[in-house]
C-alpha cells in the first residue's frame, strides 16, 4: 500500500462508533441508505474532509462553509445552518472520542426520485469520524518524498463541471488516475489540465519551489484547497514569495523542490515525477511542514 487505507479494517461498514445522520446521532453500523438513493445513482453529493488535531477541528467553519456551498452549486439546499453542522461535527469528534482524526461531512440527494430531475428529492446530511493519522505513505519510507506519474486523464474544462465544489462526481476522474499510477508502482498521479499545463494530483495541490520562490497553478480546473490557501498564507508570512501561475510539465525537471498539499496530506514532499528523480526534500518544504504542524496544534486556530 501507499497510502493509508481509506477505509479502518475490516471496513468502514462495520465498525463501533457514531455517525450523525439527519439530526440524528446512530450506531455506525445502523447508518445507512437505500441503494435506489438519487446521489449514488447519478452523482448528487457533495463532501468535505477535516483533520482533527488535539481534539479541535481545524478551520472548521472554512470547511462547513463550503460544504453549504458546494451543495448549492448542486443546486442543493442543506437543510442545516452553518451552526447546526458545526455543532453536529464536535458531537461527532466527541461521541467518538477521536482526539487526531479525520471528520467526513456529506450531503447528498436521497430515492425520492429516479431520474436526472432531483427536485422532488430530499438532501440529508452524515457526518462521521475516525482516527487517520497519515494519508501517504510513500513507498520508499520515511524521509523519501512521493512518487507521481503524470496520468493520461486531464482535470476537467471548467465549463463542464462547477470544479469549486467539492462534489463526489468531479473526484471519479481523480480515482482512475490514482488507481494508473498504484498499478505502475508510484505514489500518486500527476494531472494535467485540458491545455497540457500541471494542475494537481489526483486529490491535493501542487507547489513547487525554485529559487527559494514557491509558484502554484492557479485553480482553474481545480478545487482552490483550504489546505493550499493556508499554505500560501503560511508561506508569505514567513517571507517566501508565492506566485500563481502556469506551470508546464517540462518546468518540473529544473525545480529544486515539489511538495503537495490537502487537508488529509497536509503538506507533503515529491521526490519524483515519471523518469525526473532524486527531487530533494528541501529546506522551504521542511520549514512549511514545521510551521503548519504548529499551526494547526495551536486552538485558537483550530476554534471556529
Amino acid at each position: 500500500m501507499t497510502t493509508s487505507p481509506l477505509t479502518p479494517p475490516p471496513g468502514y461498514d462495520d465498525r463501533d462508533g457514531y455517525i450523525w445522520l439527519d439530526n440524528e446521532m446512530q450506531e455506525w453500523r445502523e447508518a445507512n441508505v437505500h441503494v435506489l438513493t438519487h446521489g449514488l445513482h447519478y452523482g448528487g453529493s457533495v463532501f468535505e474532509g477535516e483533520r482533527v488535531y488535539d481534539g479541535e477541528i481545524f478551520k472548521l467553519r472554512e470547511h462547513t462553509e463550503r460544504l453549504i456551498k458546494s451543495a448549492a452549486y448542486l443546486d442543493m439546499v442543506v437543510p442545516y445552518s452553518l451552526d447546526e453542522l458545526m455543532d453536529a461535527s464536535r458531537e461527532v469528534v466527541e461521541a467518538n472520542n477521536i482526539v487526531n482524526g479525520y471528520v467526513r461531512p456529506l450531503a447528498w440527494r436521497g430515492p425520492e426520485a429516479m431520474g436526472i430531475a432531483a427536485q422532488a428529492c430530499k438532501i440529508h446530511v452524515a457526518i462521521a469520524c475516525w482516527e487517520w493519522p497519515k494519508y501517504f505513505f510513500p513507498k520508499g519510507g520515511e524521509g523519501v518524498g512521493l512518487a507521481l506519474k503524470t496520468s493520461q486523464w486531464r482535470r476537467c474544462d471548467p465549463r463542464t463541471m462547477p470544479v469549486q465544489a467539492k462534489a463526489a462526481g468531479i473526484y471519479a476522474v481523480g480515482t482512475m488516475a490514482k488507481h494508473e499510477a498504484d498499478r505502475a508502482g508510484y505514489d500518486d498521479a500527476l494531472m494535467l489540465d485540458v491545455h497540457g499545463r500541471v494542475a494537481e494530483s489526483s486529490g491535493a495541490n501542487l507547489f513547487v519551489v525554485k529559487d527559494g520562490k514557491i509558484k502554484t497553478p492557479v485553480p482553474e480546473c481545480f478545487l482552490n484547497g483550504i489546505t493550499r490557501q493556508t499554505v500560501i498564507g503560511l508561506a508569505r508570512e514567513l517571507g517566501y514569495s508565492v506566485e500563481e501561475g502556469i506551470i508546464m510539465p517540462d518546468d518540473l525537471k529544473s525545480v529544486d523542490e515539489i511538495f503537495l498539499t490537502g487537508t488529509a496530506a497536509e503538506i507533503a514532499a515529491v521526490s519524483k515525477i515519471d523518469d525526473v528523480v532524486n527531487i530533494p526534500i528541501g529546506p522551504v518544504t521542511l520549514k512549511l511542514q514545521e510551521a503548519y504542524h504548529a499551526l494547526v496544534r495551536r486552538k485558537t486556530a483550530a476554534a471556529a
